[in-house]
């Protein structure tokens, strides 16, 4: 990346952008592998 001060804020938002991103991926994946779990243990 170019270090020009002009686009720091789009590298930043980048950043921000991909976290929820990630965080996003993480928290469906223990809900989806939590409630398939959940439904192993009731319905065997």
């Amino acid at each position: 990346m170019s270090d020009d001060p002009e686009y720091a804020d789009f590298v930043g938002r980048k950043r921000a952008r991909t976290k929820v991103v990630a965080w996003t991926v993480i928290v469906a994946m223990v809900l989806v592998g939590g409630g398939a779990t959940v439904l192993t243990l009731l319905f065997g």
